[in-house]
């Protein structure tokens, strides 16, 4: 099972990693603060010596943290890797929260029928639409730049889209019945990987 993070498209790509692509390994990478499946991992790419395990808001994705230092630059492929997974979340949580809206009713009607809940399915859709826009144009152009900004919109569409998927389902969400808040904690963690906001922030205000 393949399960990388921040994710190594570039080193799948190259075949660089025997079993990864067929997804006979484990792959993670460690280029400063927290790693994925590091116990789990058969590859580790970077420099992972001295990670401790800390506690995961998703805990079916157990976490390492490097220690403290100047971190290494996230590999872009890897940044892009990532965005793409969570354009796939937050248009799987839009997907769910549309499905659920017109099965569940209230008052004899389906609940989609409401405005509110028409407000946070259409912002679902424009979040999750612009960063497909932008994901798919850094995947053309391959500009770090662009996959910064990309990276930034897909992380607000997942982490929000699971939030308002999550609000459609009021208590339904939170249970193991349900997979939104796996989406959630998911989108959580990998907001946090490879190029966290803050770091996406910075590359897009250096260009300016």
């Amino acid at each position: 099972m393949l399960l990388p993070g921040p994710l190594v498209a570039t080193h799948l790509a190259a075949g660089a990693v025997p079993g990864a692509a067929d997804g006979t390994a484990v792959v993670t990478r460690a280029d400063g603060g927290l790693v994925p499946w590091l116990e789990e991992a058969d590859v580790v790419l970077g420099d992972a010596s001295g990670a401790v395990p800390v506690r995961s808001v998703d805990p079916l994705t157990p976490l390492h943290r490097v220690p403290s230092g100047p971190p290494g630059e996230p590999e872009p492929a890897a940044v892009l890797l990532t965005a793409a997974e969570q354009l796939g979340s937050a248009g799987r949580t839009l997907a769910t929260a549309v499905r659920y809206a017109k099965e569940r009713e209230q008052f004899g009607r389906p609940i989609g029928a409401f405005q509110a809940v028409k407000h946070l399915c259409a912002g679902m859709l424009v979040r999750t639409e612009l960063a497909r826009a932008a994901v798919y144009a850094a995947a053309v152009t391959a500009d770090p730049v662009e996959i910064a900004g990309a990276k930034l919109l897909a992380d607000e569409a997942a982490v929000q889209g699971a939030r308002d998927c999550l609000q459609v389902h009021g208590g339904m969400g939170f249970t193991w019945e349900a997979e939104v808040h796996l989406h959630l904690k998911r989108a959580w963690v990998r907001a946090e990987l490879g190029q966290p906001a803050a770091r996406a922030e910075e590359a897009l205000a250096a260009a300016l």
